[in-house]
């Protein structure tokens, strides 16, 4: 089975540090390195680096680039201005999310876009099948590296490094800069939250500019971290809270969701309350869900835990589950019916952390 899990460029570097290597998505990769809660605090208050190398990388061109993914995107396209980042679903006829993905538009009829590993081939496919003869589409994952500078001190890390000024560069927006004198996308889109950036670029650089930030200072994180990270900001993780099962409106992601016509968007009413709503809950105490647990009213099953983990940032346990709308309001009392017993739990809000700095003026940050 090891043999054939992928390997991200980084594999070796990984070894080294003697991460916990573990699969997911289809690769071997470092789930911590010494701990998961200090990797964690160590985002939110100083700097840490993630290899998300595994994720998959497509780019679209054509003068029906812009009608062609608007058919498979939740998201609109043609509103997107150069430079931007957009968040939208693939979507099967019964309104279930094939994949997440964020799109970025690099020309007048040119876009790059990143998805999830372990979907990534279906989603070429699948998107492929939906274009017109006009519009080139590559799948360009096997030759792009991509490593996530995040947390507070990224800004002013990364200026160490950059060649191009970037102050300028808002939350959801990306630019061409430069590392060693070669080219290198910097988007800030984040998965933690905390600020940072995403670099992009062909993998022996990525290697080289990975070495440099640990050379200075800056502590490695795994997926382990990133997942109680994102778990806290509420955002979704596809085979979880996202899935071709689940019809997307219930995710509450309304962000994600234009007027146009896409496939799918029959499926996804927004004119009516959905069946269930994605929640939040705090849970008494330390122990945490897992993923299907059940949620009762009760004596009534109202739904069931998606993501749970322990809140390093909170101290306390945390979940995501999908819960019949008219249970969903904050404050109502529920319990989680795990495999070691009931557990406690209340609606709340999200996001669970609310100190994220991830959407201000990297200026104030490089000052």
């Amino acid at each position: 089975m090891t043999d054939q899990l992928k390997k991200t460029p980084l594999y070796e570097n990984h070894l080294a540090l003697h991460a916990k290597m573990a699969p997911f998505g289809g690769f071997l990769m470092p789930i911590q390195y010494k701990s998961i809660i200090a990797e964690h605090k160590a985002t939110r208050s100083g700097a840490t680096l993630f290899d998300t190398c595994h994720m998959g990388e497509f780019t679209f061109s054509g003068p029906q680039s812009i009608v062609d993914l608007e058919k498979v995107l939740s998201c609109p396209v043609h509103s997107m201005e150069i430079g931007q980042c957009r968040y939208g679903f693939l979507l099967n006829e019964q309104g279930g999310v094939i994949d997440d993905q964020i799109l970025y538009r690099k020309g007048d009829t040119s876009f790059f876009m990143v998805v999830n590993a372990a979907t990534a081939d279906n989603d070429f496919a699948w998107i492929s099948s939906h274009l017109s003869s006009e519009t080139v589409a590559e799948n360009i994952s096997e030759q792009t590296a991509k490593i996530d500078l995040q947390g507070p001190s990224a800004p002013s890390i990364a200026h160490k490094f950059l060649e191009k000024p970037f102050d300028h560069l808002k939350f959801y927006r990306f630019m061409d800069n430069a590392y060693r004198g070669k080219p290198l996308l910097v988007s800030r889109t984040g998965y933690t939250g905390e600020i940072g950036f995403e670099f992009y670029g062909p993998p022996e650089l990525l290697r080289t500019l990975w070495n440099d930030l640990l050379s200075a200072g800056v502590k490695p994180a795994g997926l382990g971290a990133r997942d109680t990270l994102r778990l806290e900001m509420g955002y979704p993780l596809y085979g979880h809270e996202l899935d071709e099962t689940t019809n997307a409106f219930w995710s509450g992601f309304s962000r994600a969701f234009g007027e146009h016509s896409f496939i799918g968007a029959d499926a996804v009413d927004r004119t009516v309350a959905p069946e269930y709503r994605l929640s939040a809950l705090l849970i008494e105490g330390r122990r945490t869900t897992h993923p299907n647990d059940e949620i009762f009213a009760g004596d009534e099953n109202v739904g069931r835990v998606t993501s749970g983990s322990f809140s390093p940032s909170l101290g306390c346990a945390i979940a995501l589950g999908y819960l019949k709308n008219e249970f969903s309001e904050p404050d109502r009392t529920l319990t989680v019916q795990t495999d070691r017993g009931n557990l406690n739990a209340s609606v709340t809000t999200l996001p669970f952390y609310r100190d994220a700095t991830g959407r201000k003026k990297l200026a104030d940050f490089l000052k």
